[in-house]
């Protein structure tokens, strides 16, 4: 059901693009894209009437799936709570736990330490 609201989705959009594209301003007329500036191409008021219905009824259909599409991904749920988490496996020769290093601790007193003199 998800993947078909998804194609109808992508469809209704592109649908929808496509009558935007086809539309010119209020100023120019239908007939004069297809290079009959004198002549219209639906009659005197068609072309606006029709366009503009086909407009609202893909622009309904676009907001209808989208919201479902919305709802399904709530319902879903989070893509990373599914993914279960794994151990990785541990290399040959490292060790079994968590590896610490100890850190360098600074001289008290604020002087460096100088190390022993080796014996003699």
């Amino acid at each position: 059901m998800y993947t078909l609201v998804v194609i109808l989705h992508l469809i209704v959009s592109f649908f929808l693009i496509f009558i935007i594209l086809i539309q010119s301003s209020k100023g120019a007329e239908m007939g004069a894209a297809f290079g009959g500036s004198s002549q219209t191409l639906f009659g005197s008021r068609g072309a606006a009437t029709v366009l503009s219905k086909v407009t609202t009824i893909a622009a309904i259909l676009f907001m209808i799936t989208s919201l479902t599409l919305a709802v399904f991904s709530v319902r879903r749920g989070s893509v990373v709570s599914s993914v279960p988490v794994k151990e990785s496996p541990a290399l040959p020769g490292a060790p079994a736990g968590p590896v610490q290093e100890k850190a360098a601790e600074p001289a008290q007193g604020g002087a460096q330490q100088q190390p022993a003199p080796p014996a003699k």
